[in-house]
């Protein structure tokens, strides 16, 4: 216990918890705006693997590095386009469409590498986003700007959905789609819009783990990310606040467990630490899930004028 106390105690342990937070918390906010719909999205983990690897193939390129954030937001957006089309639109079982959009995205990302750097036994790297100086805040200081964003979006995304009447209406279509309908608001254009802008938030998560944390693109980097903010979102009960919480909670677990192995505390084998944040949290996601208020029309698709 005395180890744990100097661990947390340790300014730098909170910069890494912030750190690790930062695609969790823009997944989440991707997943939460999709599910507010109505819409489930199961392909983010493959959306967030091709926004990794379009952000950073966009900046090996010669692009800024915000121009290979702009990018993974765009090819986020044309996964969660194509994900519309197949659970809006044609009206198609969400669950099987956001498996195989991640199985899609995955493997077009790992192809075009391969295609792109036939003969690379080393990742080629990029120069990420540096740290922030001047903010008179030590931990947000050694941060990088994607940090900012996220948390950024946090305010903005609950001000849209609970304060703006565009809010009002996507919120409507994820509870009630007959009476949004019935209110004259077009179902299926609210749910496709909101799938789109989430799964580009989606690829700009996954941007941040070559622009920001790492340098590089490799493979399974995302590592299950994907699937944490799809949980995170339920412990959130879909409220933006909640979700930074959920996102920070994972992270502190996440960064416990490696300063543990790190420290050379660890008495139990590794994997143990490993699955300590899996663990934790999916403890913390079945005391609250029991309350949770699921979107009354989550995954039940839509087709205008039926009852």
């Amino acid at each position: 216990m005395t180890e744990i106390g100097d661990i947390v105690a340790n300014a730098s342990f909170w910069v890494a918890v912030l750190r690790i937070a930062t695609p969790l918390l823009l997944g989440t906010l991707g997943v939460l705006l999709c599910e507010r719909a109505g819409v489930l999205n199961l392909g983010i983990e493959g959306i967030m693997v091709a926004g990794a690897f379009a952000g950073w193939l966009g900046v090996y390129s010669g692009l800024p590095l915000w121009g290979g954030v702009a990018v993974a937001a765009l090819t986020g957006a044309l996964f969660g386009l194509l994900h519309a089309l197949l659970t809006v639109t044609l009206a198609l079982s969400q669950h099987v469409a956001g498996l195989g959009i991640t199985l899609l995205a995955t493997a077009l990302s790992y192809y075009g590498y391969r295609v792109g750097f036939p003969k690379v036994n080393t990742p080629p790297t990029i120069t990420p986003f540096s740290e922030m100086t001047g903010l008179g805040i030590p931990i947000l200081e050694q941060q990088t700007p994607m940090t900012l964003l996220a948390l950024a979006l946090v305010p903005l995304l609950g001000y849209f959905l609970y304060r703006t009447p565009a809010g009002l209406a996507l919120r409507m279509v994820g509870e009630n789609p007959h009476a949004a309908e019935g209110q004259g608001v077009s179902v299926a254009a609210v749910r496709t819009w909101s799938v789109v802008a989430g799964s580009a938030l989606m690829g700009v998560a996954g941007s941040f783990l070559t622009l920001a944390a790492f340098n590089a693109f490799f493979f399974n980097m995302v590592n299950g990310r994907g699937w944490v903010c799809v949980a995170l979102v339920v412990f959130a009960s879909w409220q933006p606040g909640k979700a930074l919480l959920g996102a920070l909670l994972f992270a502190l677990f996440d960064a416990l467990q490696l300063r543990l192995q790190q420290s050379g505390a660890a008495t139990l084998p590794y994997q143990v630490y490993l699955m300590l944040p899996y663990a934790l949290s999916i403890l913390a996601l079945v005391l609250v899930a029991r309350k949770a208020a699921y979107p009354g029309a989550l995954m039940k698709p839509y087709r205008k004028g039926e009852r």
